[in-house]
Formats: C-alpha cells, sequence, structure tokens
C-alpha cells in the first residue's frame, strides 16, 4: 500500500499488543527494554498511543516495518519470539523485586489496594497507577481476593469516558473523580 506515513508501506498490516510490565519500570529495566525494541524496528507507546505516557504501566508494541514482509511472518514473529521475550523479560523483574525487594514491594501494592478501598474522591491518572500496583500484587500472589478480571473492567470503566456514560451524561472533573471512587469502591466490594 501507498502512504504519507513511510513506516506504513508494504503490507499495511499493523500487529500491536498491549503488555503490563510494571515491574520492568520499578527495576528501571524498561529503558532496556525499550532501546531493543528500537534496535528491532518496533515502536513502543503508552496506553494511549503515540506521544502517551506508558500509564499505569502499560506499553504498546508495535511492528513498525512491514516493507517486505508477509503479514504471517509478522504475525507469527510477534507471537513466538516479540511478546514471550518481553514476558520473559517482566517475570524476571518480578522476580528481582521479591528477592531483593519484597517488603518495598508489597509496602508499594498494599498503600495502593488501602488507598483504592478508602477513597471518595481519584483522578484517572492516579486511579491507573494504584490499579497496576494491585494487579502486580494479584499476580505475584500477594494479594488473592480481587479477580484480575475485576481490575481489568476498571482499566476501562474508570475512564473519564465510561463514567460519563455510565452516568447517562456529562460530568464535571470533581464529579468523575467522586464517581471513580465510587465505582472502584464498589468493585472491590467496599461500598
Amino acid at each position: 500500500y501507498l502512504t504519507a506515513c513511510p513506516t506504513n508501506v508494504g503490507t499495511g498490516i499493523r500487529v500491536s499488543v498491549m503488555l503490563h510490565l510494571p515491574a520492568l519500570k520499578l527495576t528501571g529495566e524498561i529503558e532496556r527494554v525499550l532501546r531493543a525494541a528500537k534496535d528491532m524496528n518496533l515502536a513502543v507507546r503508552g496506553l494511549f498511543g503515540e506521544g502517551t505516557e506508558a500509564t499505569g504501566d502499560f506499553f504498546q508494541v508495535s511492528n513498525q516495518v512491514t516493507l517486505g514482509r508477509a503479514e504471517k511472518e509478522i504475525v507469527s514473529e510477534f507471537r513466538s519470539t516479540i511478546v514471550p521475550r518481553i514476558v520473559d523479560y517482566e517475570r524476571m523483574a518480578r522476580q528481582a523485586l521479591l528477592d531483593e525487594k519484597s517488603r518495598a514491594l508489597d509496602d508499594r501494592i498494599f498503600r495502593s489496594y488501602g488507598t483504592l478501598r478508602h477513597a471518595r474522591t481519584i483522578s484517572s491518572e492516579e486511579t491507573l497507577l494504584h490499579l497496576s500496583h494491585i494487579r502486580l500484587g494479584v499476580h505475584i500472589g500477594r494479594i488473592k481476593d480481587i479477580p484480575i478480571e475485576v481490575l481489568n473492567e476498571l482499566f476501562l470503566e474508570t475512564q473519564p469516558a465510561h463514567l460519563q456514560n455510565a452516568h447517562g451524561g456529562k460530568l464535571t472533573g470533581e464529579q468523575r473523580s467522586a464517581a471513580r471512587a465510587d465505582l472502584i469502591r464498589r468493585k472491590l466490594g467496599c461500598a
């Protein structure tokens, strides 16, 4: 395909995955992974796409080169090489945190849990930060009473447009912050 964007020339396929990489971010190893991704002609963006930060420790990884490569080859490389390699780095970083900074990690996780259980108003950004810590806590077995599905739902349902849709209209920033905190407490069984 022809396009104004040179990275989209070729098959036109854009393979993209969203990865939660909190341990790589906490250990500072994310910079090494980002450099390696760039060397492999991968784009790494934040949660909301190009030009955004990795809010909630979510990173969007996608291919940049499509010219001269078959679609199946690109998809296969993501499935069998790229994603598993990044996930392995995240697992190693989680283990390093557990081995070397267990108390600090637990403190971060449970402070976030306490904040979300008791907050009466909370911003989108703060919500994503705390949900990320709790999600990490669930994955490493520190928090056992919250299903991961509930956290995944909260990542979406606490966003401004979702909150306004659920309330049937436009909300002020203050109203959204209160509605967000109410929703979180309700979903966590603390309302």
